[in-house]
C-alpha cells in the first residue's frame, strides 16, 4: 500500500513541475505514472552503474555531481516514455532540483507513516 501511495504522490508532483518549468511537458496522468516507473527503472539500473564509476568524481566535488547524474537519468528516461518530453539538460536539472522536496513531503503526508517512538 505504501508503495503505491509513493508511486501517486511521485506522479502528482512530476505533473506539478510539469505546469511550472517550462518545456516540461507530460501529455496525462497515464504518461506521468508510466515515467515514474521508468524513472525508477533507469535510476535503478543505469544510475547506479554510473555513479559508481563517477565516485571520485562525485567526492572531489562533494556530492554536486550526482545531482548531474540524477538529472542526466531524468533525461534518458524522457526519451522511453510517450508523453513525457524535457526538451534539453536544463529543464531536467531544475525539475530534477524541485523534485527533491518530494520525499520529505511523502514521508510526513503519508497515511501509512507511525510515529512510534
Amino acid at each position: 500500500m505504501r508503495i503505491l501511495f509513493n508511486w501517486l504522490v511521485s506522479a502528482v508532483s512530476l505533473w506539478l513541475v510539469s505546469q511550472i518549468v517550462p518545456g516540461f511537458h507530460i501529455s496525462g496522468l497515464g504518461s506521468a505514472l508510466l515515467a515514474v516507473v521508468v524513472i525508477g527503472l533507469v535510476n535503478a539500473t543505469i544510475g547506479i552503474l554510473l555513479k559508481v564509476l563517477t565516485l571520485p568524481l562525485t567526492i572531489v566535488t562533494l556530492g554536486i555531481f550526482w545531482w548531474v547524474i540524477n538529472a542526466l537519468m531524468l533525461w534518458v528516461a524522457s526519451s522511453f516514455v510517450p508523453g513525457f518530453v524535457i526538451p534539453g539538460y536544463a529543464a531536467c536539472r531544475v525539475r530534477y532540483y524541485l523534485r527533491d522536496g518530494a520525499p520529505p513531503i511523502r514521508t510526513k503526508m503519508s497515511p501509512l507513516t507511525s510515529n512510534k517512538t
